[in-house]
């Protein structure tokens, strides 16, 4: 077995020797382009599948106040097993769920992302999902989609950029695949993971996004919301601005309980009490509002239906769906109970993401404000319209994704005609929300950590690309504590590098020395010739821990203007040093081969 895979892997090595002498870069991410398109598509379509087929399992046929007075229960068992699942099949490993990983991924790990996030996000987010955790499938999609691309670029041995191409190329798939929307695929991988791109980026995005929307509609063709054709009124521009100021701010409201409800959370470290805490609590949420159950996407199309009563209607206050502040009241409680449900459910063990709950929290709060102004008299607006407006400004608020908001409502529901409204509510509510938080709900943790790449200082993007393990030098001579200089004098004098460090037998790190005082002391112009190094040994400057980042490591060189620092694993361990030359000479080569990036 062993020889085996010796040669497959050298196979591989050889096709990969073959191709590069005769494939451009740009060429072969094009044909990569078309195969994490196809792989993503079905992936999506399985999750789709998969998530639709437990949910359609265990409530077909059942009343609907029977089902949430029964069934309250099973988001509890869907979080519960999702959790179960990662204890038992994913060992040793966390489980990743949303956005930020993927970002994560990009700023601080090379883009490579674990294998294992391909099967686990689709089996882990159709459980949740389908047991009627509420919180979407789309993010799960796109970590799984961003796993391929990243996997296959990697087992093609490719470099960052090529592997962040594909990984983008993989969210982008997953997205067009989840949502049968090839555009809004596109400009999500740029918008989100891409920032800084050029102009071939389009290509290969285009490729994996069109061909896994082909797929999905060949193995799963059931559209996520119907479309609808309706105009806007320009008499109708004051209400759309009024809306996309409350969109903004309930955005700033939602990314602030997103924070306190993960506090909350993190205080419980018994992962089986987080399930408890959360299913119970959702169950209880699902019971007094029915349409937290899921997605939510049922409720939303029943509205843009002109079903405006459904929301009451399958609750335990149906005899009053027949009023209108009821039904707008309601509504209300039932925007905000989403964001705690949907909180509930990721915080507590289940997989997700807030792609979902963004959509049906602005579609709700979208249906409020025109259902409120069409009851007070004033205005007469058109409510599926305000929903769709709704939808697109909470996604670019809480995103930070104006452009994929504006798109991604816009192909799914077929609100073409809506463009002008979309894009108004869009940017207001995207400047809102940036005007109080400057990154985004997948971001904050990250800027907070230091691990977010800032496209607006090149120089921490590259540094935050550098690993100090690879610009770690290690040919120094060692010296040891019990030694002294004369018994060390000709290793000392035939050394090439002015520093030694002083380490234990165990390897602890107990100090430095510089040659300049080590000669003087075996030249006797200083005392010291036969005292021992662990008695001459001085404190550095500063040390550097292995797992710090370049940023990091580069103040501290500044601090005290110091070009070579010890570097330090577990326990005091000694590592090694790393100098400003041998950064400069790892960012000069990143720069390099950034500028050779898709030739």
């Amino acid at each position: 077995m062993a020889n085996l895979s010796v040669r497959f892997f050298k196979k591989i090595d050889q096709i990969n020797q073959w191709r590069m002498k005769k494939v451009s870069n740009r060429n072969f991410i094009i044909i990569l382009a078309f195969l994490v398109g196809i792989v993503g598509g079905l992936m999506a379509s399985i999750l789709k599948r998969l998530t639709h087929f437990i949910a359609a399992t265990i409530q077909d046929d059942i009343d609907w106040k029977v089902k949430y007075s029964v069934y309250l229960v099973f988001p509890l068992i869907g979080i519960l097993l999702s959790v179960f699942f990662v204890r038992k099949f994913l060992k040793g490993k966390k489980m990743e769920h949303g956005i930020t990983p993927i970002i994560y991924a990009i700023s601080r790990k090379g883009s490579r992302l674990d294998p294992s996030n391909i099967y686990s996000q689709v089996v882990t987010s159709a459980i949740t999902v389908g047991f009627g955790g509420s919180c979407g499938l789309e993010a799960p999609v796109a970590l799984g989609g961003s796993s391929i691309g990243s996997n296959i670029a990697r087992f093609f041995g490719l470099q960052y950029k090529e592997v962040t191409m594909l990984l983008a190329c993989g969210a982008a798939a997953g997205i067009s695949g989840a949502f049968n929307s090839p555009l809004a695929g596109m400009i999500f991988a740029i918008e989100i993971l891409l920032p800084e791109f050029s102009i071939p980026v389009f290509i290969p995005l285009l490729i994996s996004s069109a061909l896994a929307s082909v797929v999905s509609r060949i193995l799963y063709s059931e559209p996520l919301f119907s479309t609808f054709n309706s105009d806007w009124q320009v008499s109708a521009l004051l209400f759309y601005l009024l809306l996309a100021v409350m969109v903004g701010l309930y955005t700033i409201y939602f990314a602030r309980v997103s924070r306190t409800v993960g506090k909350w959370f993190a205080k419980v470290k018994n992962p089986y009490s987080k399930v408890w805490i959360s299913g119970i609590s959702l169950g209880l949420m699902i019971f007094v509002f029915p349409a937290l159950y899921g997605e939510g996407y049922i409720t939303i199309q029943q509205i843009l239906n002109g079903q405006f009563n459904a929301i009451v209607k399958n609750s335990l206050f149906s005899d009053y769906k027949d009023i209108g502040l009821v039904v707008l009241g309601y509504t209300i409680l039932t925007l905000f109970g989403k964001s705690f449900a949907a909180l509930f459910t990721l915080n507590g063990g289940g997989n997700g993401g807030v792609f979902g709950p963004s959509l049906v929290m602005g579609g709700l709060l979208g249906f409020a404000f025109s259902y409120g102004v069409n009851l007070t008299g004033m205005a007469e607006l058109n409510v599926p319209n305000f929903v769709v407006a709704g939808m697109a400004g909470a996604l670019s608020g809480i995103m930070h994704a104006p452009l994929t908001g504006i798109f991604l409502i816009a192909e799914i529901t077929g609100g073409y005609t809506l463009m002008v409204p979309l894009m108004l509510v869009c940017s207001i509510s995207y400047l809102i929300n940036r005007a109080v938080l400057k990154h985004s709900i997948y971001t904050k943790v990250l800027a907070e950590s230091g691990d977010l790449i800032s496209y607006e200082d090149k120089d921490r993007s590259v540094l935050s690309m550098m690993r100090i393990k690879y610009v770690l030098e290690t040919n120094f001579v060692i010296l040891r504590p019990e030694e002294t200089p004369k018994s060390r004098q000709s290793d000392i004098i035939h050394s090439k590098r002015n520093i030694f460090p002083v380490v234990s037998h165990e390897g602890k790190f107990m100090g430095i020395l510089y040659s300049e005082f080590l000669f003087s002391v075996l030249l006797g112009e200083v005392d010291g010739g036969d005292t021992t190094f662990e008695k001459l040994a001085q404190k550095p400057n500063d040390t550097v821990n292995i797992n710090e980042n370049m940023e990091i490591v580069m103040a501290k060189m500044n601090k005290d203007d110091t070009w070579i620092l010890p570097v330090l694993g577990n326990e005091n361990k000694y590592m090694g040093f790393v100098s400003k030359s041998s950064v400069f000479n790892k960012y000069r080569a990143l720069l390099i081969r950034q500028g050779h990036y898709l030739e």
